[in-house]
């Protein structure tokens, strides 16, 4: 397998690469991004570019790699104005699509990462979503919105190259101790919000099972849209109460700007579409990716529980871990030095 990962310094692409180097049938691992990788790696071959369409055809053509990896689509409206996220979102996915189907092209797998967020979250929505369910309101975010065309470009693309396998992942809510995400921001707070009257059931997928989800694409030919979320779901007082959290209730009229000064002080910033969960709730059928032969290691109330205790284990020994900030030349001399010695 040669291997091009897209947001190599999310999260989520440098935990895809490092999982794609552990395989010893991966020749080659290619990684792209506008930043340094933030995840220490030992083969991947790391590309400092943004997503322009005749860069990204010139690697793929020099390259060769037979296997894309998309990760990098913004899911949180907090992090990038309307603007950006239309630029990483649409144009980034549109172009890499482009680079992946042009004549002579090598790839023959492309796995994309997308949101339950297609969903949404609205009044009129059945207890679970299931794969070819549509969501019962209008896109209101911007985020949403762009999530929305992307996946329309990637069936596009699955229709006009039926030789590529394109495996597309909606995933539920992620919750983790290393992966920074609207809720693990809030619930990492004294105190966490609910909407006045609401106790919504939410679902939960730890961040291990992301990363395992996303290989098993990767690994299998199971081309296709899947929804990937733990089994269960749980009302939002009992995930604070298992998180020890205290909440603060919000009007349900103007709940945003109500909110407005908890963002000041910091407390929390839940963007507009996780305030809409925490009126509604959402929860995605995960059947049919557990027939095509995955397996979860957690439900959503062991993610929730694993969350809370390393939540509780950091409060009291903190975090020691060394944090990882990457250099190019440090980088070369141990992957090309002679004077490294290489174990046979």
């Amino acid at each position: 397998m040669r291997a091009l990962v897209t947001g190599l310094s999310t999260y989520w692409g440098g935990r895809v690469a490092q999982a794609l180097e552990q395989r010893s049938d991966v020749e080659v691992v290619v990684g792209v991004d506008t930043r340094d990788p933030r995840t220490p790696l030992e083969r991947t071959e790391f590309v400092r570019t943004d997503s322009s369409h005749s860069i990204l055809s010139r690697i793929v053509r020099a390259t060769q790699v037979d296997t894309i990896v998309h990760t990098h689509l913004v899911v949180d409206s907090t992090r990038a104005t309307s603007r950006t996220l239309h630029e990483i979102n649409v144009i980034g996915t549109m172009n890499l699509l482009a680079a992946a189907g042009a004549p002579a092209s090598p790839v023959r797998k492309v796995v994309l990462k997308s949101s339950g967020l297609v969903y949404g979250a609205n009044k009129s929505d059945p207890y679970f979503f299931r794969e070819d369910m549509s969501r019962t309101g209008p896109a209101n975010t911007p985020v949403e919105r762009s999530l929305l065309e992307v996946e329309g470009f990637v069936r596009d693309f699955a229709d006009d190259n039926p030789h590529v396998d394109v495996s597309l992942l909606r995933f539920a809510n992620v919750l983790g101790v290393d992966i920074d995400t609207p809720f693990t921001a809030a619930l990492r707070r004294p105190v966490v919000p609910e909407i006045l009257g609401f106790d919504p059931r939410l679902q939960f997928i730890h961040e291990d099972d992301v990363v395992d989800a996303l290989m098993y694409s990767i690994n299998n030919d199971i081309p296709g849209v899947y929804n990937v979320g733990a089994d269960g779901n749980l009302p939002w007082s009992e995930v604070c109460a298992i998180v020890g959290k205290r909440r603060v209730a919000l009007p349900f009229a103007f709940t945003n700007l109500a909110a407005e000064p908890a963002r000041l002080l910091r407390l929390w910033d839940l963007p507009p579409e996780a305030m809409q969960l925490l009126r509604f709730g959402r929860t995605i059928d995960n059947t049919r990716y557990k027939h095509a032969g995955f397996r979860y290691s957690y439900t959503t109330a062991t993610t929730i529980e694993a969350f809370a205790q390393a939540l509780r284990l950091a409060g009291t020994i903190g975090d020691s871990s060394p944090s990882y900030r990457y250099q190019r030349e440090v980088e070369d001399f141990f992957r090309h030095s002679p004077a490294v010695v290489r174990p046979d």
